[in-house]
């Protein structure tokens, strides 16, 4: 049994007609997962209620008082735009609070059982930076996540691995000053935001940028994880690894021009259950409906 952390409420994240970031993601997945033939090996758990956590001090060590307020202002006063294309609606401060809370639940999960974990919660969050959400994220998942972990008993590091096509902008800035955190990118360059050069190294060697360029696939990935990711993240000795697991690099997503296959996710889980089996999976990208599915199926299958 894998558990999967859902609720209906991060459907209530409303981002207009037409954005690539809608509430269909979650739905098309779950009835994937539901509906496919590793349904019973499936075991849903409910994200804790914000409301039950201390989140504050957690969430102003990772963002400025002022740009937590400014979400909540603009979710109290009807919705409007953090940026021209990331989108707050009435709902979207407390949903935003409640993938925070899944992320943690799913450091929780994993530490305690010492296996893997799947977070399935919107907005997704990598690249929130610590003053401005921009790129459909509110708050920076993935770097709380580890923030929170390395308060816990006996975890010192924690590495960050993000396959999302897009660069981490939010989650390395806000984490390559910290040398308790390794994050290492695997994304298409040039493209959004623009970040990710391999010269971007971190302030203790903690970053490990991998650009590839448009109509790269799984020839080209390959060898790159066997010769640079797994030794990099093997060599920091995580207590614990979080992915942030977009799938916008999949041939038919309308945003990237990178031409994996929906297997091919399969195949990086095997690569990251080398390095441990402490793994928090929490979703970033990934917009064609077909291939997102099937690619976290894939995930979720060799995790269990």
């Amino acid at each position: 049994m894998l558990p999967v952390i859902y609720s209906d409420e991060f459907l209530q994240h409303q981002t207009g007609t037409g954005h690539p970031e809608r509430p269909e993601r979650l739905s098309a997945v779950t009835a994937a997962l539901r509906e496919g033939s590793i349904a019973s090996q499936i075991e849903w758990r409910l994200p804790t209620p914000a409301s039950k956590r201390s989140l504050t001090p957690l969430l102003e060590r990772t963002h400025s008082t002022s740009y937590i307020q400014k979400v909540q202002e603009i979710s109290l006063t009807g919705g409007g735009c953090i940026d021209y294309e990331t989108t707050v609606s009435p709902e979207s401060y407390d949903v935003a609070l409640l993938a925070v809370s899944a992320w943690l639940d799913g450091v929780d999960i994993t530490l305690e059982t010492g296996k893997p974990v799947f977070v399935l919660a919107r907005p997704p969050g990598h690249h929130a930076e610590r003053e401005t959400g921009m790129g459909f994220c509110v708050f920076s998942n993935a770097a709380i996540a580890a923030t929170y972990a390395l308060e816990m008993a006996g975890i010192k590091r924690v590495a960050i691995l993000d396959w999302d096509v897009h660069h981490g902008n939010g989650t390395q800035a806000i984490v390559e000053t910290n040398p308790q955190i390794a994050y290492c990118s695997l994304h298409q360059y040039p493209c959004y935001p623009g970040t990710g050069r391999h010269t971007e190294r971190g302030f203790y060697n903690n970053v490990l940028n991998l650009p590839f360029p448009p109509g790269s696939d799984i020839s080209l990935y390959q060898p790159v994880f066997e010769k640079k990711v797994i030794p990099f993240l093997s060599s920091f000795e995580p207590d614990l690894l979080i992915i942030s697991a977009g799938y916008d690099a999949n041939a038919d997503d309308p945003l990237a021009n990178i031409n994996l296959q929906p297997q091919d996710y399969g195949l990086f889980t095997d690569y990251c259950l080398q390095i441990t089996r402490k793994i928090l999976f929490g979703l970033e990208g990934g917009y064609d409906l077909s291939t997102l599915s099937e690619s976290i199926v894939a995930t979720i299958e060799r995790c269990l």
